[in-house]
């Protein structure tokens, strides 16, 4: 079975279509490798690692204990700021998600999540970072396909919210 065949990919087409973004075999590429970080993601495709759009899927935990997916598109140059995002978020904090927590929320494999595709819309905070390219790089549903976007497209693909999201440089 190819990658694109792969439901959680099928799912991400099906949601690229829907938005009016390309979904062809130029859009969605299947690498020879899978590539679960955005160094390997990045060395594949012959790009910066800022260029690529990590989808980081946090807790957001509420002053009363309810908890929330939040998704982080961060430049895989940045480590996002936990303390950033849950100012951003309205939550009284960010924890880590656990790979069931993820697979629940997303429908997709940690190392593979889109910023779309999901079984429900999932809050979303872009980090403005990926500005600075002219094409970034997602996750397609698997942790060997990946799609090029711009930085409008990708906010408006996840309705999401640009902000700065950063806390460091990743090597810093």
């Amino acid at each position: 079975m190819s990658s694109l065949d792969h439901a959680g990919v099928r799912q991400v087409i099906a949601a690229l279509v829907k938005a009016g973004l390309d979904a062809s075999a130029d859009g969605v590429r299947v690498l020879d490798d899978e590539a679960r970080t955005a160094a390997l993601a990045a060395a594949a495709l012959g790009v910066d690692v800022g260029a690529i759009a990590n989808s980081l899927v946090f807790r957001a935990v509420d002053a009363e204990g309810g908890v929330r997916p939040l998704l982080a598109m961060t430049s895989g140059a940045h480590r996002a700021d936990p303390v950033r995002l849950a100012a951003l978020a309205g939550a009284e904090r960010i924890e880590r998600a656990d790979a069931e927590f993820v697979r629940t929320h997303t429908g997709q494999a940690i190392g593979g999540v889109a910023p779309t595709g999901h079984p429900a819309p999932i809050r979303t905070l872009v980090d403005e970072y990926l500005t600075r390219y002219r094409v970034v790089w997602a996750a397609a549903g698997h942790p060997k396909t990946v799609f090029p976007i711009t930085f409008a497209e990708l906010v408006r693909l996840t309705e999401g919210r640009a902000a700065d999201l950063a806390g460091e440089e990743v090597g810093a």
